[in-house]
C-alpha cells in the first residue's frame, strides 16, 4: 500500500499522508520514519538531537526530502511539544498518523533502593509525560482538521507486560503507557481517532545492543539474548498506521522468537 496513490480514509484526497514519529533520530523511530517515507507518507522526524534528525533524512535519499522535517524536539517539554505540531500544520497541513516512540531506559543495573529521584523523574517525564503531550497535541490536530481523525500508536514494549530486574521507573511507565493507549482509545472513538499499541521485544538497535553481550535475567543469571530485526518492527507499525480508521489494532506484541519472555524463558 502506497500512501501517495492511497487517499486519507475519510477523504477523496490523494495528498500523502502525514506522520509524526518521536525519537525518529536513531532506533525503532529511525527504522519506522524510513518506513513511511519509503512509503509515500510525509514525515515529521522529532528528536532531541538535531544532527540525527537529519541523518534519518539523508538515509531516506534525495526523492522524498520534500515530505521530510526535521523538529529538534524534548517531548517532555510542553513548549517544543507545541512547536512541533505548529510546524506540522504548517508544513503538511494535517496529521494522520502519531508514532509515539520517545523513550529513554534510565540507568540501568540499579536497585530501586538507590535510584535517584532524579532519574526516576527524567524517564516518566521522556516516557509517559512526553507520549501524553504529544498525544493531547495529536488530538487537538486530529479533531479540527478536515476531514477529521487520525491515528495514534504508542511504544509499550514488552515490559509493559513483564518486568526485567532493576528497571522500575522504565516498567512502571510503560504499564502506565497501556493504560493511556485504552484511555486515548476510548476518547477517541467520537473523532475518528483510533489509538494503539506496539509491544516490542528484542529489536536490533543500539539500545539493545547489550541483549547479545549478556543480560541480567529474574533468576539472578547473567545470559545473552536473541534479537530480531528492526525493520520487522517498522513493517508492523505501517500495517498498523495503513489501516483504514474503522479498523484498529488495539494492540500488537512483536518480539524475538526465541527471547526469555514467554512462559519461563
Amino acid at each position: 500500500m502506497n500512501a501517495e496513490r492511497t487517499p486519507h480514509p475519510n477523504s477523496t484526497s490523494t495528498t500523502p499522508r502525514a506522520a509524526v514519529v518521536t525519537g525518529a533520530g536513531s532506533g525503532i523511530g529511525r527504522s519506522v520514519a524510513l518506513e513511511l517515507l519509503r512509503a509515500g507518507w510525509s514525515v515529521a522526524l522529532a528528536g532531541r538531537r538535531e544532527e540525527t534528525l537529519r541523518e534519518t533524512a539523508e538515509l531516506a535519499g534525495d526523492g522524498p526530502s520534500e515530505r521530510t522535517l526535521c523538529v529538534r524536539t524534548d517531548v517532555a517539554r510542553p513548549e517544543d511539544v507545541d512547536a512541533l505540531f505548529d510546524a506540522v500544520r504548517d508544513r503538511f497541513g494535517r496529521l494522520d498518523l502519531l508514532f509515539n516512540n520517545a523513550g529513554t531506559f534510565g540507568p540501568g543495573g540499579v536497585p530501586v533502593e538507590e535510584l535517584p529521584y532524579d532519574a526516576w523523574r527524567h524517564v516518566v517525564d521522556t516516557n509517559l509525560n512526553g507520549a501524553f503531550l504529544c498525544a493531547q497535541a495529536a488530538f487537538r490536530q486530529m479533531k479540527e482538521q478536515d476531514p477529521r481523525g487520525g491515528r495514534i500508536i504508542n511504544n509499550g514494549s514488552v515490559s509493559a507486560h513483564a518486568p526485567r530486574p532493576h528497571s522500575v521507573a522504565y516498567t512502571a511507565t510503560k504499564h502506565a503507557l497501556t493504560g493511556l493507549t485504552k484511555s486515548l482509545s476510548l476518547d477517541g472513538r467520537p473523532y475518528d481517532i483510533a489509538v494503539g499499541q506496539i509491544d516490542i521485544g528484542n529489536a536490533a538497535t543500539d539500545m539493545t545492543e547489550r541483549m547479545r553481550r549478556g543480560v541480567l535475567q529474574a533468576n539472578g543469571e547473567l545470559r545473552a539474548e536473541p534479537v530480531m530485526d528492526v525493520a520487522d518492527v517498522a513493517r508492523t507499525v505501517r500495517h498498523m498506521a495503513e489501516l483504514p480508521l474503522s479498523a484498529n489494532v488495539q494492540f500488537a506484541t512483536v518480539l524475538a522468537t526465541t527471547m526469555p519472555y514467554v512462559g519461563r524463558g
